[in-house]
């Protein structure tokens, strides 16, 4: 488990733990994800992204639930990896707040610790990591 130093709001120095979330498996799958947007590009359609990341996660030997229905709610989680991670695509041009409260919504209905979040227009891509937020 990695540590380091944080400051608080009186400036006290304290030690955080830091424990990243199967940081092996989100590893594989954010590299999936970078190779999809190099080889799509960025104005691919939503489907062809998932085509393509399901493909290359089947390849990898990595199990996934693609359009996965929770529970009957009508909310569908695009994929749902090793039953752990659920993966949230996006083709827009601005990543609305919206969408980061639904896949936290996604993390409370499946009861998953963490989501991926990435939006394919943008030209850097920059896939998000949401941990679930308890209590809520």
């Amino acid at each position: 488990m990695k540590t380091r130093m944080a400051t608080n709001n009186t400036n006290k120095k304290h030690t955080v733990s830091v424990k990243v979330i199967y940081p092996e498996l989100s590893y594989q799958i954010v590299g999936i994800l970078f190779n999809a947007h190099k080889e799509l590009g960025m104005y691919a359609r939503e489907k062809q992204y998932g085509d393509y990341i399901e493909k290359a996660l089947k390849e990898n030997g990595v199990i996934c639930e693609r359009e996965f229905d929770i529970g009957g709610s009508g909310n569908i989680v695009d994929f749902l990896i090793e039953n752990k991670i659920v993966l949230e695509l996006k083709t827009v041009k601005e990543m609305p707040q919206d969408n980061f409260r639904q896949i936290q919504n996604y993390l409370q209905q499946t009861k998953k610790r963490l989501g991926i979040l990435v939006n394919f227009q943008e030209s850097h891509l920059q896939p998000k990591r949401i941990i679930r937020i308890d209590n809520v």
